[in-house]
């Protein structure tokens, strides 16, 4: 199975004690998710985040309703924690968050490894694209957040 990283880093202007429980509240995925994607969690809130958790979500890709369920597979606060998908739309997604205190406020670290159902052809023509621009909106929405560092 082929896989690929994707890493996306941004500096929040505020401290870690500020943004990790941003992180740490499930429905804020939403916050963070554009509309374009149709996001929805399923799972009933509010969830506890810890090892184990479960946590169901709806989605479409380019037009097709796909059910995705992740599975936190690590919980560190306020430094680290780890989402892997369960089912869903790729054959390995591990989507690993990390924060670290920043002389500007907190480095914001997510690191995606992923193999898409299709393998490199596929990742190539639409899933490197997709996500890329997720990870954008994602920095849009963080900024209008937590706002810009200086």
């Amino acid at each position: 199975m082929k896989t690929f990283d994707f890493t996306a880093e941004q500096i929040l202007p505020q401290p870690l004690e500020k943004v990790f429980p941003f992180f740490a509240d499930a429905a804020n995925l939403e916050v963070l998710t554009p509309p374009w994607v149709n996001f929805h969690i399923i799972t009933p809130q509010p969830i506890e985040m810890r090892v184990g958790a479960l946590i169901d979500y709806r989605i479409r890709i380019h037009g097709l309703p796909i059910p995705w369920r992740t599975r936190i597979t690590a919980w560190e606060p306020p430094h680290r924690f780890i989402d892997e998908q369960v089912f869903g739309p790729y054959r390995l997604w591990v989507h690993e968050h990390t924060f670290q205190s920043h002389p500007q406020g907190t480095l914001a670290r997510d690191h995606v490894r992923y193999a898409p159902l299709g393998g490199a052809l596929l990742n190539w023509l639409f899933v490197r694209k997709d996500i890329e621009r997720i990870f954008a909106y994602r920095a849009e929405a963080l900024t209008r957040q937590f706002g810009v560092a200086a």
